[in-house]
């Protein structure tokens, strides 16, 4: 087995991509492609336009997410992505072997195309396809729990023993982080929304990740909030364009409620604890306390201040009490994927599970 494997972990709202051994990634950046017209040959069609990463500013209207609640909607757009991160990898390690993970929503046709892409386009000497949420779980350095994961485009929850998946407490919730940001968008900016708009994403973007936070309780958090004075809270502000500053609604702070409390904000589903429960429950009765006692949260929504303690503290107070609760929460657990994607690509146990370019050029002879 090679010294070194390139791990790419493609999530409907980030890339994260690098070589296998290192504490974190070296490469993280947004899932978004953007076309824009060829200046010789403007127009519409396929040929006459030109894709490239990220958001173009000058173009802002023209950037998508290629992967969508964990289905891939645009391969061209996902195959350029990848074209990106092996180029900039081979410039030193041209024969590294490759680890791509996947989502538990793939279809045959998604493994088959992402191995035409790597076998026949990208050349690569071998490949490994991998679940994320088992790839979570190795993270952790465990064999039996429950995977919480909260991304961009779904939030999972899947049990495992002994390193495989119980197939019948699977869980997968169609809210997510890109739902917390429409929220936000619509609240932040009503009939002026729009999507596309970059004050508008910086905005909401910095109002996710520096003020937003899950409350232990809504309805104390709300009255907390309301009895402030306005402006007694300098975090609670942010400023328009031509540098007005507006406060932040109580709601617009407590927003990651959403995973715990989808009805309030219009969403179908059970909440995030609920689902955990019901995971469990759906599973054999001798393995529930071994479940209870190894839940582990991953995936960057986890991140929201109060996430992981709300989670843990509705497990017991509702549901586990007579059964010893455990979360396991690693501090880099918006790479969990990644980092156990790190860990299995040189363990020996998975060494029959690579294919190499000889095993696919056979199969395609088939």
């Amino acid at each position: 087995m090679a010294a070194r494997t390139i791990i790419i972990d493609h999530g409907s709202g980030f890339l994260k991509a690098g070589l296998s051994g290192w504490n974190e990634p070296q490469m993280v950046f947004p899932s978004i492609v953007n076309y824009v017209p060829c200046r010789e040959n403007p127009g519409p069609s396929y040929a006459q336009r030109r894709v490239s990463l990220g958001i173009d500013i000058c173009h802002p209207d023209t950037f998508s997410y290629p992967i969508q609640r964990g289905r891939i909607l645009n391969w061209e757009g996902v195959e350029h992505i990848w074209s990106f991160v092996l180029e900039r990898h081979r410039r030193e390690h041209e024969d590294f072997p490759v680890m791509v993970t996947e989502s538990p929503l793939r279809e045959p046709a998604d493994r088959r195309k992402t191995l035409e892409i790597m076998f026949e386009l990208q050349d690569v000497p071998s490949i490994l396809l991998a679940d994320q949420l088992e790839m979570s779980l190795y993270a952790s350095g465990l064999l039996t729990g429950v995977v919480v994961d909260s991304g961009y485009g779904l939030t999972r929850v899947q049990p495992f023993h002994l390193g495989r998946p119980l197939r019948s407490g699977g869980k997968t919730l169609e809210f997510a982080g890109q739902d917390l940001s429409a929220y936000l968008f619509k609240s932040l900016f009503k009939e002026d929304c729009n999507r596309h708009n970059l004050f508008q994403l910086e905005t909401v973007a910095t109002t996710q990740m520096s003020k937003c936070y899950v409350p232990q309780n809504l309805a104390e958090a709300l009255d907390f909030r309301q009895s402030l004075p306005s402006g007694s809270d300098e975090n609670n502000t942010y400023q328009l364009p031509d540098g007005t500053p507006v406060e932040l609604t109580p709601m617009q702070r407590l927003a990651p409620e959403m995973f715990f409390s989808p009805q309030v904000f219009d969403l179908q589903g059970p909440g995030i604890s609920q689902a955990v429960v019901e995971a469990i429950l759906a599973c054999e009765a001798a393995v529930h306390p071994l479940l209870t006692s190894h839940v582990m949260a991953c995936g960057g929504n986890t991140l929201y201040p109060g996430f992981t303690k709300r989670l843990y503290k509705e497990l017991i107070a509702e549901h586990f009490s007579s059964t010893k609760a455990t979360m396991w929460v690693g501090s880099n657990r918006n790479f969990s994927v990644w980092l156990g994607a790190s860990v299995v690509a040189h363990l020996s146990s998975y060494k029959s599970e690579w294919m190499t370019k000889e095993e696919y050029e056979e199969s395609q002879r088939l």
